[in-house]
């Protein structure tokens, strides 16, 4: 990850943040198909073109596509993504047969992993530019699309930070994505803090002194769904090493200039450790699973709560159901920061970063032909996903906190409050630094958040997790040669 990015990204971040914070109570529209640029289309089919970069094709040869979307049913705004989303795709183009697979989480990656070693890659997919994606961009599974974003002349509807191949882990556009991601959103409950007479703590030193306040009222300080084997090092441990060893710490060790065993990273790891010694985050919290958390959070069990700022779709109002975790006016009893100053000993940056990374987005099979019906097809399904109507639908349901595009209209779109948080979200950093697995493959990254997780439980040392992160870097660097 390239230190221009976070410049970009940054940037990108507060400008989404303060249109945001100008939405008016104007509803939505239903994303209606438009066009951008000029567009090919398969073998006499009509298309109809406009100025947003999705197109209305009404005939054409039929192509069925395999697509592998990322998608949990059960979040908020999931059904109405697949009727305003899917099922508005194949009215517009009812020559395009969609076989759409919905995976989440961990099944995903592993069916992913799955059909790259057997090669049969679904036609579209969805993936990240890097991290766990890392197969599929190394291995060039995915086809180079800059050739159809400059042919359609995309370009101008997304930031440069997006369409810039640098930004890939393959060193191509291997996917166009939809947004930008901070890994760590600090999630503060004023209802149990107003209860038991707290303010926000701003470092790390008072959330160590509100610990037994607040569990004398009977309520946790952080809670984080630290069972599965992502969670920590993305949402958390990746800023805590940004501050502890400052910009560009990833190159330090990829280049050899350092390793995982540097008394830095040693003390980082501590740091993590020290939380659960100090009550900060509680053990229990390594029984709480991902999909657990929000629920929990909501019913005001804990004080504060850790995760990556695409969870906010969880509290809000699941457009299908009409009901919220968090109601829209319970809302602004919340807000949403970054971790506190970290005030301890040891810290190159102590506040103002976040872990930052490109987001996801959909690429395609890099087999399918050139010129082909199928690529026609596949480029205007991925159209249609990252175009500007299906990246406005996704901010309104929550999906998207900071989208690539730079068209949509945020004043046009109903935002409830913690939507709106989340999208000032940039304006609480000066400083990004890169997200762990967005730099390192699951064979370093899973290890060390296993490891995470063992000195949570007091099974191993700092000094023993990172000579085991070290080792498996060594054993990945290995096998890529």
């Amino acid at each position: 990850m390239k230190k221009r990015l976070f410049a970009l990204l940054l940037a990108v971040m507060m400008i989404v943040a303060f249109v945001a914070a100008c939405n008016n109570d104007s509803p939505a529209t239903t994303p209606q198909p438009s066009g951008g640029g000029e567009t090919a289309t398969g073998d006499g089919g009509e298309t109809t073109t406009g100025d947003g970069g999705e197109t209305t094709t009404t005939g054409g040869e039929e192509v069925t596509l395999r697509v592998l979307n990322y998608m949990d049913l059960a979040a908020a705004g999931a059904q109405e993504a697949i009727e305003l989303t899917w099922n508005a795709f194949s009215a517009a183009h009812p020559h395009i047969t969609v076989e759409r697979i919905d995976e989440f989480e961990e099944a995903y990656h592993q069916s992913v992993e799955a059909y790259a070693a057997s090669g049969t890659l679904p036609d579209v997919l969805f993936a990240w530019p890097s991290g766990r994606s890392t197969t599929l961009h190394t291995q060039r599974l995915l086809k180079d699309l800059a050739p159809l974003v400059d042919r359609d002349g995309l370009r101008p509807f997304y930031n440069a930070a997006a369409l810039d191949p640098n930004n890939q882990v393959g060193g191509y556009l291997a996917i166009i994505p939809q947004g930008m991601t901070a890994t760590n959103a600090f999630y503060v409950n004023h209802e149990v803090l107003d209860a038991v007479g707290l303010q926000p703590a701003q470092s790390y030193s008072e959330l160590v002194e509100q610990v037994p306040v607040l569990r004398a009222a009977g309520y946790d300080t952080i809670l984080m769904p630290n069972l599965s084997d992502w969670v920590m090092q993305s949402c958390l441990y990746s800023l805590v090493i940004g501050r502890f060893m400052g910009e560009g710490w990833h190159e330090r060790i990829l280049d050899g200039s350092t390793n995982w065993e540097d008394p830095a990273v040693v003390a980082s790891i501590a740091f993590i450790g020290q939380m659960y010694e100090d009550g900060v985050l509680p053990q229990s919290s390594l029984a709480v699973d991902y999909g657990e958390a929000p629920g929990l959070f909501a019913t005001n069990t804990a004080a504060y709560y850790i995760d990556g700022d695409w969870r906010v779709g969880a509290f809000i109002t699941d457009s299908n159901s009409g009901v919220a975790l968090i109601d829209p006016e319970r809302q602004n009893n919340f807000s949403i920061t970054v971790f506190p100053t970290i005030d301890v000993d040891g810290v190159a940056i102590p506040s103002r970063t976040n872990s930052v990374v490109m987001g996801t987005g959909w690429g395609m099979n890099a087999n399918i032909e050139s010129g082909s019906a199928m690529e026609d097809a596949a480029w205007t399904l991925i159209k249609w996903l990252t175009g500007k109507d299906n990246q406005a639908l996704m901010v309104r349901t929550g999906g998207l906190p900071n989208p690539s595009r730079n068209d949509i209209d945020f004043a046009a779109l109903d935002l409830e409050p913690l939507q709106v948080a989340i999208g000032q979200i940039g304006s609480q950093f000066d400083t990004g630094t890169v997200v762990v697995d967005g730099a390192f493959e699951g064979p370093v990254y899973t290890p060390l958040n296993e490891g995470l997780q063992a000195v949570g439980f007091g099974r191993s040392t700092p000094e023993q997790v990172a000579s085991l992160t070290q080792q498996a870097f060594e054993a990945w660097q290995a096998s890529a040669d």
